[in-house]
């Protein structure tokens, strides 16, 4: 039984890597948010140190997970996914639909009302993302294009691709979201609106 236990703990490490790279956070971003040392942080994630239930807790916390997910315990039976809403500042919020770390990874995001003449801030990092609109419009600068996705429609791109999601001043905008590392992609192509 102990060694059921001590190879679960040992497992901890890359879920706990994965779960941060995921969120874009670094060791120092965590250690604030954990109150658990950078130090401490990087063990972990190396595999180098255990971890105890005072430092679990406050990682599942951190990362939106439950103690059961972070440790990977045996699923119980029951498939219901249990939704944690992560509010990211300006009303924005993201719900993780799927249950473990790595491979393709599903969000729904909601965002709140935008403005038309807002200048995103475009992003890059490795990777696939699709989008599915759900409500409302969607506006997505891609490079030097300007979309308008609308309910039922979808995008597919590289997210090499300087890129940038938000609701436009019509209302918010809930959009379901693939999202993966290079060559794991859905096969969806964006439509255009005229005059883009």
């Amino acid at each position: 039984m102990d060694d059921m236990w001590g190879s679960t703990l040992d497992a901890v490490g890359p879920r706990l890597r994965q779960l941060r790279q995921r969120r874009d956070v670094t060791l120092t971003d965590l250690a604030g948010e954990t109150g658990i040392s950078i130090s401490t942080l990087s063990r972990l994630e190396a595999g180098l140190r255990r971890p105890t239930l005072e430092q679990l807790l406050p990682l599942a916390r951190a990362n939106g997970v439950t103690l059961d997910e972070l440790v990977d315990a045996p699923p119980t039976g029951d498939p219901r996914i249990n939704l944690r809403p992560i509010p990211c500042g300006d009303g924005a919020v993201v719900l993780p639909l799927t249950r473990r770390p790595g491979g393709i990874q599903a969000y729904k995001f909601v965002l709140p009302t935008g403005r038309d003449d807002a200048a995103p801030e475009l992003r890059t990092h490795e990777g696939h993302d699709w989008a599915y609109v759900l409500n409302g419009t969607l506006r997505l600068v891609l490079g030097e294009h300007d979309f308008r996705l609308n309910p039922g429609e979808a995008a597919e791109f590289d997210t090499t691709t300087p890129h940038w999601f938000g609701a436009t001043s019509a209302g918010p905008v809930e959009f379901l979201s693939l999202i993966g590392r290079q060559g794991q992609r859905a096969h969806v192509r964006a439509t255009q609106t005229a005059g883009e």
